[in-house]
């Protein structure tokens, strides 16, 4: 599919990968040195929806594709409203991963992972089970313990069998003490109904001694856009930094 450009934000295109919707943002430089895979939230928006979000991604020279996934949770289950066959996880992997590397020559360990809410779980969880694919990950208000809602009458009922099979498969539950992301970051608003499952991961990750950085102290807005904004800059910049160390590895 010819790409579109996003006439009201400079540098943003939407594009088929295997037959799925995504928005990119490019950098002015022709060949990106990094790369961000951004996971949405449970609302569906694209980061050039976002004032200000692009310009982040710009000065960092970072170039960003966002798949369209609908209410998936970003999970390696079926979610008959994202594809009747092939999962959100699969579909990254196997998809986005490999468009990314051939278009924008993005070598192995420069690329990472963003997501809010819905997506912010989705990145913690893709990183935590392919922390060599994914070795920065940030999260902005994580919606971790969506096992929570089962039963609300969302896409998770028909996804698992229980709720104790959908806990089995959050984030927390794919961490693997001897191999993670290199640099992992997230955040909730104290006043976030997310917040205690974001509290849950730190306690984990620091009793396996797995270096993080997360702030569940800033307060501003609570579960809302307006915190997720304010976040933004320092998650992206997180990644940034994350990717230029990895860069610099000699093994």
């Amino acid at each position: 599919m010819v790409a579109r450009t996003n006439s009201s934000t400079p540098n943003c295109q939407s594009l088929a990968i295997a037959g799925k919707a995504v928005d990119l943002f490019v950098p002015t430089e022709a060949s990106p040195r990094f790369a961000v895979i951004y996971l949405h939230s449970f609302l569906g928006e694209s980061p050039s929806q976002r004032p200000g979000w692009a310009e982040l991604f710009a000065a960092r020279g970072l170039a960003c594709v966002s798949p369209r996934g609908g209410r998936c949770w970003w999970s390696d289950r079926i979610c008959p409203e994202f594809d009747d066959h092939v999962t959100p996880e699969e579909f990254i992997l196997k998809s986005v991963i490999p468009w990314v590397e051939s278009n924008w020559n993005i070598p192995p360990r420069r690329l990472g992972l963003l997501g809010v809410d819905m997506g912010g779980q989705g990145a913690l969880r893709l990183a935590f089970k392919h922390p060599r694919v994914f070795p920065a990950v940030a999260a902005i208000a994580p919606s971790i313990e969506y096992h929570e809602l089962y039963w609300s009458g969302l896409a998770i009922d028909e996804m698992y069998r229980s709720k104790e099979e959908c806990r089995q498969d959050t984030a927390p539950m794919h961490i693997n003490p001897y191999e993670y992301p290199t640099h992992i970051f997230f955040a909730a608003d104290p006043v976030d109904p997310w917040w205690r499952g974001c509290d849950r991961l730190r306690e984990k990750l620091a009793a396996l001694g797995i270096a993080h950085q997360c702030d569940l102290s800033t307060r501003s807005g609570g579960h809302s856009w307006t915190y997720f904004d304010a976040m933004a800059p320092r998650a992206i910049a997180f990644l940034h930094e994350g990717l230029e160390r990895e860069s610099r590895r000699l093994a």
